[in-house]
């Protein structure tokens, strides 16, 4: 009877604990597959009970997901201008914030990338190369830039393979699916990634910028724990994973 009473008691203290418990759900840009998860593991340390969970793909298709009632509390874009036309369109609860500018590198998990250029991406030898699809993928489009302005895009068309998005991309050279692939920094440094092969930056002065941004959603907009998880994108630790998956933060300098 006593163990059953003090089990009562336990209850009745978690209570107001339970009540207060938040759930949020972010739809991340794909670039941010393992800078996020790590956010978001050192995020719920702090706030234990609540759940935060990440959905990650095409920062066009989240999007359009979002416009059509998508129960996403968050909207990490990898392109800044998609929430800004959410925000304009009155879908969301904050004003846009950038969090980061991406890059892109050519990366190889069958051949030495590091000393590569776009330019080597047009000898025989090299049949298949993914990028995202620049439809909707901003890194797909950033790809496809800097392909137009090495003057490559005409002579390595009819070889690439095209991602849903730029983590799917990467899986493609990943598995040998492409022998190389111009994708996400941020994937490239990644523990997953960079244990498999090597990477070269592209000139980012061959496409436009990756200011990436996020929102809060309408839909969250009562909910305090993604006013919280969004003020912790500024925090000292949250900063330093950014940084360390070859995130530049806003207002530093991007190195060459």
């Amino acid at each position: 009877m006593h163990r059953f009473l003090s089990y009562l008691l336990m209850l009745a203290l978690m209570g107001p604990t339970l009540a207060q418990a938040e759930k949020i759900t972010i739809a991340a840009a794909a670039d941010l597959k393992f800078a996020m998860d790590e956010v978001i593991a050192t995020f719920s340390k702090t706030h234990p009970g609540n759940e935060v969970s990440a959905v990650y793909g095409s920062s066009g298709n989240f999007q359009t997901q979002i416009r059509n009632g998508a129960p996403y509390d968050l909207y990490f874009s990898a392109d800044i201008n998609y929430p800004r036309a959410l925000v304009s369109d009155g879908l969301a609860a904050s004003a846009v914030k950038p969090y980061a500018v991406g890059r892109i590198v050519i990366w190889s998990a069958s051949q030495d990338a590091r000393q590569m250029t776009l330019g080597d991406l047009a000898a025989p030898s090299i049949t298949r190369i993914a990028i995202a699809n620049p439809q909707h993928a901003p890194y797909g489009k950033r790809a496809e830039e800097a392909l137009k302005a090495s003057g490559l895009w005409d002579k390595i068309q009819s070889k690439l393979v095209f991602g849903e998005n730029v983590g799917q991309a990467a899986q493609y050279v990943s598995t040998g699916n492409a022998q190389v692939g111009i994708i996400a920094l941020s994937l490239a440094v990644s523990p997953a990634l960079s244990s498999k092969g090597g990477y070269a930056l592209v000139p980012d002065t061959l496409h436009g910028p990756l200011e990436q941004g996020y929102v809060i959603t309408k839909r969250a907009a009562s909910n305090p724990l993604a006013k919280q998880f969004a003020d912790y994108l500024g925090s000292p630790a949250a900063r330093s994973v950014m940084v360390r998956y070859g995130f530049v933060l806003p207002g530093d300098a991007i190195a060459r």
